[in-house]
Formats: structure tokens, C-alpha cells, sequence
């Protein structure tokens, strides 16, 4: 690896400041958590576990446009989800966002995020 940079936009709202929303490196993107937050209103967007994963794809999808990739690229996701027994959902909205060629996915269950954050997605992508 000959370059690496921190990668922030705007667009997305961050969580924290302790670590950047991307890191971009030679060939790679990789995206750190995102969660259904609201661009707009820097809160989560619902209670409801489908739109805020529906939400943190969103936010994906525009950190990684910011960045110069799309979704297209994505080689692996991680969904953490704070509940184990939304796999329907995951699944529905997984392939809303990857029609064809869907990248591969790890969904680990977590203990509670803060502020009422009931997942969060990263994911690693081609540049």
C-alpha cells in the first residue's frame, strides 16, 4: 500500500470524531459503521429496525459517491444489528440495494448501540 487517507463528507452526519466515515487507500475503501441516521436531522431516522437499515444504506451510498466508488463496488459488508431475528428484513432490503451480484455479508449480532441506533453497516469497496 503506497496511499492511505482519511475520508469524511458532510453529506452524512458522523457519529464521532475519534475516527474518520472512510478510509481510502490504494484499490480500497473501507467504510466505517454507519447507522440509520438522518442526513437532515443528525437523529436516527426511526424506531422502526427497516428504515434505519433502509437509512444506513443510504448514507452508505453517499459516503462512498463522496468518495468516488458506489455501491456497485462493494466487495463485503457487515451489518451489525442489535436484534438476531430480523434476517427477513436484512435479506429484503439487501437485495433492494444489490439486485444482482450482491457483495458478501457477515450480520453479527451486537449489544445496544447508543441513541436508539438498532444497526449500523460497513463495508469495504473498490475504489
Amino acid at each position: 500500500m503506497t496511499f492511505k487517507c482519511n475520508f469524511n463528507t458532510s453529506k452524512i452526519v458522523r457519529t464521532s470524531t475519534a475516527f474518520p466515515q472512510a478510509v481510502i487507500t490504494d484499490n480500497y475503501i473501507f467504510l466505517s459503521g454507519t447507522p440509520g441516521i438522518d442526513p437532515n436531522t443528525g437523529k436516527v431516522v426511526s424506531e422502526d429496525f427497516e428504515d434505519q437499515l433502509r437509512q444506513s444504506f443510504h448514507n452508505v451510498q453517499t459516503v462512498l459517491q463522496e468518495a468516488h466508488s458506489d455501491l456497485s463496488k462493494i466487495v463485503k459488508t457487515t451489518i451489525f444489528m442489535v436484534t438476531g431475528n430480523d434476517f427477513g428484513i436484512v435479506n429484503k432490503i439487501y437485495s433492494e440495494f444489490f439486485p444482482e451480484n450482491a457483495p458478501a455479508r457477515s450480520t453479527p449480532q451486537v449489544m445496544p448501540f447508543p441513541a436508539g441506533m438498532l444497526v449500523s453497516v460497513e463495508c469495504i469497496a473498490l475504489v
